[in-house]
């Protein structure tokens, strides 16, 4: 044997079977279903390295594509430690970027425009020229949603029509609005001779697929593709690879239909899982053996993706390699308070068993919910880290709002009101409102952060009842401090998202209610399902601990209303009522007309889910709400902080005749029974 062949033999020794059959797969279309921890990494660039080691491939002429320039900056260190150092690793916009740098001139006989990263400066100007009014987070949202149309194909002409097909939401904008300035941002753009990141992957495929000498060169420089995380694969993406093959099939790629988590940026697994009927003849291996975690925690991966209910979801099943640990726990309490402090005192305690911080993750599904544990972690002297977003004072909004706070006390403006109705009066002036906003986004998540605020204030009433804004605010301003300080190895904080791809001995999915996962706008049967794969991702990542936590109220002293994820359903006891803090699970909350489960916390506060007619007095209703808007005007507050419409509902509709009935309306506190019952009860009895 030469000593090619011997080192080409050595590398697939190193393989298990599954591997191995990846990396002696050389030639023709191959698509690889890698699980979690699968070592699918492992697996192609031993693949690339056998190729290579026996002459199949010359190195020059590979390129393997990946979505992150970590991942490709891996995939080029492993393949140097594996002998095939001249390997093109490359992200697509990378490859494709580079390709536009040498043949634009060439095609087009001018100079590439220049490339901006951020649309903002651009969506500034298109928006004016609208008229339209935009803060930064609607900004970002619209760069946002326009990212979704380029990656996904959608002209501006035709966006309107799609986006109401597809459901999709920017804030409160008419998708026309939207359509309106995704055109007038393109207008823009060009006429400043720039170009965005989507730009980069359109422009490659239009020089290739316009010039036949263009693309011909291309083909003969890469002859061989490689493409990781196919599961997130755009149509986009998928419409320039299709280019570069140019009706080849020498392609492999990888990926895991278990952790397809960004439909909504327009990542789409259906080219994953479609894969052998666009190449017939592909062969199809499943990468199953799990290094990564323990049995009990594949196990409960496993469980969790059984019940997947759509067709996109499933992945292969996990067969774990490691000894046996732990068991999984699932552990819920009676608000997101006390939740929080279980989970730092649990990590004080492995800290105290050897673990290290930086081994350790708390993961929950919104930002927003970071602030309750780094409070908790602050409290207990624990260092963390934030990822992917700053920390919880740290953020915009949040450091905004603390401003206008401590002006208002400052200023006493807002003696005359009671101060947590003064908070909720001056975060309402930023655009706080008491219902979140629907769908998702930067204008969502502004929001997440201010109610985090609002509960902050409400607790900090319950708790020191005599308290004023002042206090509260000098309050904010210690939580501040402590959270500032900095941590070099530190307990992460993170998002499931931004977690995708790392692992940790010990994590902690945290929040993991109904509501909050799945998510309250996962409002189709696609969309939950890929919360489910979100929650997956969340788990997968921990090697011997795993704990799922949840709290059945935001707040102290609240109505245990919550209940556990319904993902969670098939991973508790059976016939066991798990305790929340020492009271019982409470049952699914359900429409009283229909019995249809509810989503949404609008629903479970009115009783019936959107689409059940609501029975209620609806001239009472009208009196209430001009009753409402002249007090609003009177008080100089926003008209939700005397009541809400979904309160008004519930008033119009059992009509209290006297204090006590009407504190029983949902929404009907002492300090409103104080200011408002009077008057309302008399609107009741009014003819």
């Amino acid at each position: 044997m030469t000593s090619h062949g011997s080192h080409a033999e050595a590398l697939l020794d190193a393989l298990d079977p599954e591997q191995r059959q990846v990396a002696e797969a050389l030639r023709g279309p191959v698509r690889v279903l890698a699980g979690a921890g699968t070592g699918k990494t492992r697996a192609i660039t031993h693949r690339i390295a056998h190729g290579v080691h026996t002459g199949v491939y010359a190195p020059s002429e590979v390129l393997a594509v990946t979505f992150t320039t970590r991942a490709a900056g891996e995939l080029r260190q492993r393949l140097r430690q594996l002998g095939a150092p001249g390997v093109q690793a490359r992200t697509f916009h990378s490859a494709a970027l580079r390709q536009l740098r040498y043949f634009w001139p060439h095609v087009h006989g001018t100079e590439l425009p220049t490339l901006t990263e951020s649309k903002l400066g651009m969506l500034t100007v298109a928006t004016r020229r609208l008229g339209l009014r935009a803060d930064k987070a609607l900004m970002r949202d619209l760069a946002s949603e326009i990212e979704w149309a380029k990656v996904s194909n959608v002209h501006f002409d035709d966006y309107a029509r799609i986006a109401q097909q597809r459901a999709r939401t920017v804030s409160d904008q008419p998708p026309e609005t939207v359509g309106k300035v995704f055109a007038s941002y393109e207008d823009v753009k060009r006429e400043q001779g720039r170009m965005d990141m989507e730009d980069v992957l359109l422009f490659a495929a239009g020089v290739l697929a316009s010039d036949e000498r263009v693309a011909a060169q291309v083909r003969r420089q890469y002859k061989w593709f490689v493409v990781d995380e196919f599961q997130d694969v755009s149509p986009l993406q998928s419409a320039l690879l299709d280019l570069w093959l140019g009706g080849r099939n020498e392609l492999c790629v990888v990926g895991d239909p278990a952790q397809t988590i960004y439909s909504f940026a327009g990542a789409d697994a259906s080219y994953l899982l479609d894969f052998p009927k666009r190449y017939p003849g592909t062969t199809s291996v499943e990468l199953v053996r799990n290094y990564r975690s323990t049995p009990q925690v594949v196990a409960a991966a496993n469980t969790l993706l059984a019940g997947s209910t759509g067709s996109g979801g499933a992945g292969v099943e996990l067969r774990s390699q490691q000894k046996a640990g732990s068991a999984v726990r699932f552990v819920g309490h009676p608000d997101e308070v006390a939740e929080a402090a279980f989970v730092a005192d649990q990590i004080a305690a492995l800290l105290r068993r050897g673990t290290t911080p930086g081994q350790i993750a708390v993961l929950f599904r919104i930002n927003a919910q970071s602030e309750h544990f780094e409070d908790a972690l602050s409290d207990r002297g624990i260092p963390y880290v934030v990822r992917g977003a700053a920390r919880f004072f740290e953020r915009a909004e949040v450091r905004e709002a603390v401003v206008r706070l401590r002006g208002a006390a400052r200023s006493g403006e807002t003696d005359e009101l009671p101060w947590l109705e003064a908070v909720r009066g001056v975060l309402g002036g930023m655009g706080w409102t008491a219902e979140p906003p629907t769908g998702r986004g930067q204008v969502r998540d502004r929001w997440e952060s201010w109610q985090a605020l609002v509960t902050q204030a409400e607790e900090f009433q319950a708790e020191r009842p005599t308290a004023d804004l002042s206090e509260f605010v000098a309050d904010l301003d210690r939580r501040a401090a402590e959270q500032h300080a900095p941590a070099a190895d530190g307990v992460t904080l993170a998002t499931f998202h931004a977690a995708k791809g790392l692992e940790w001995d010990a994590v902690f999915c945290a929040g993991v209610q109904d509501g909050t996962m799945p998510i309250t706008y996962a409002d189709s049967a696609e969309t939950v399902e890929e919360e489910r794969r979100l929650l997956y991702v969340g788990m997968t990542r921990a090697r011997h601990d795993l704990t799922v936590t949840w709290a059945a109220a935001r707040n102290p002293g609240q109505a245990a209303r919550r209940q556990p994820s319904r993902f969670l359903t098939p991973l508790l006891p059976e016939g066991s009522q798990p305790k929340q803090g020492g009271r019982a699970r409470s049952k699914v909350a359900r429409c009283r007309e229909c019995s249809q489960p509810l989503g949404t916390a609008a629903e479970k506060k009115r009783g019936r889910c959107a689409d059940h007619p609501v029975h209620y007095d609806e001239g009472l209703f009208d009196r209430l709400k001009a009753w409402r808007l002249e007090r609003a005007r009177d008080d100089e507050v926003p008209a939700y902080v005397i009541f809400t419409d979904a309160t008004l509902e519930l008033i119009a509709e059992h009509k209290p005749g006297d204090e006590g009935a009407l504190r029983a309306i949902n929404g009907v506190g002492p300090s409103k029974i104080e200011r408002y019952a009077d008057e309302v009860l008399a609107l009741i009895a009014s003819p």
